[in-house]
């Protein structure tokens, strides 16, 4: 089998993802795009996992990831609902990183 699609196809996947992540505001869309990268990531671990000699390896890591981003989910989907309860937005632009936590 020639992994040439599958590589260029994952690579396209992660490009899209990473464009996503740089130019979207919207935290959901960020939070999308991050989960398109980890995508591109497991389709280049199970097309390597056809040259590798140990035994299903690629499959295995692919797997780690999934549960990665269904953490990684999980946990930003949490902070993005506590950002909308506090600023009624998810706009990424609203999320004030240097002001003290005391500070309104």
């Amino acid at each position: 089998m020639r992994p040439v699609i599958p590589y260029v196809t994952a690579a396209l996947l992660f490009g899209l993802g990473g464009y996503g992540v740089l130019r979207r505001r919207n935290a959901v869309l960020v939070l999308m795009a991050v989960e398109l990268m980890l995508n591109a990531v497991n389709l280049i671990l199970v097309t390597a996992d056809t040259t590798v000699q140990l035994p299903h390896s690629g499959q295995v890591f692919a797997l780690f990831v999934i549960v990665l981003a269904a953490a990684e989910i999980g946990v930003g989907l949490a902070i993005v609902l506590q950002l909308y309860r506090l600023r009624a937005s998810v706009t990424v632009d609203d999320v004030p990183l240097d002001r003290p936590e005391g500070e309104r």
